[in-house]
């Protein structure tokens, strides 16, 4: 892109690099589809278009966004992960979002534990919020088992989300960030095989 060279992030199943042309079909089908219900959707073609155009616009802007997920066996992209704040946005947001058809393997997990670290390592960030509808319980989930908590405190984007605070640096360096950790291994261990209700 240009003005800036966004830096690829990996894990060891995951690499994340800056969106591009031919990521669009993926993320134009899934925000059409239910799955984004809870993130202003199902968009019209236009909507859409203009969400992906804010997507990578938003790097020249703030100098950080959201990355493609690209699974490193195969360079498919499974969804998006990184840092969102756009106009009138309180705080700065951590965020996410797997393609339908790809949940239920960690990779929202993995992905954006690696993005959080970079912001706070890299970028120093001393802490950030992810802003989430009350009814989308799969990533209220997954806010916690990131180590969030609710924070009843923090100013809403328009008074109808519930505001989860991403832990500190020195919180991940405890057991909040052990137990992050030991599950995107078990994820990551190729002969676990995750059972019952699926989760990102």
């Amino acid at each position: 892109m240009p003005g800036q060279t966004i830096p690829v992030l990996e894990t060891k199943r995951l690499r994340l690099c800056a969106p591009e042309a031919q990521d669009y079909p993926d993320f134009k089908a899934t925000f059409a589809s239910y799955r984004s219900r809870f993130m202003g959707g199902p968009l019209n073609a236009y909507e859409t278009w203009m969400l992906y155009a804010a997507e990578i616009g938003h790097w020249e802007i703030r100098g950080y966004g959201m990355w493609m997920i690209h699974l490193k066996d195969t360079g498919e992209t499974v969804g998006m992960a990184g840092g969102w704040f756009p106009a009138k946005w309180p705080e700065r947001e951590i965020a996410w979002i797997i393609w339908p058809d790809r949940a239920g393997k960690g990779f929202a997990l993995e992905a954006t534990d690696r993005v959080r670290r970079h912001f706070y390592h890299d970028l120093g960030w001393e802490t950030a919020v992810s802003y989430i509808d009350p009814k989308n319980l799969d990533s209220i989930r997954l806010a916690e088992r990131l180590g969030c908590w609710k924070d009843r405190e923090a100013a809403t984007i328009d008074g109808s989300d519930a505001v989860y605070r991403h832990p500190t640096l020195d919180q991940l360096k405890g057991q909040t960030g052990h137990g992050v950790a030991m599950e995107i291994a078990h994820y990551q261990d190729p002969l676990f095989k995750p059972k019952g209700f699926a989760i990102d």
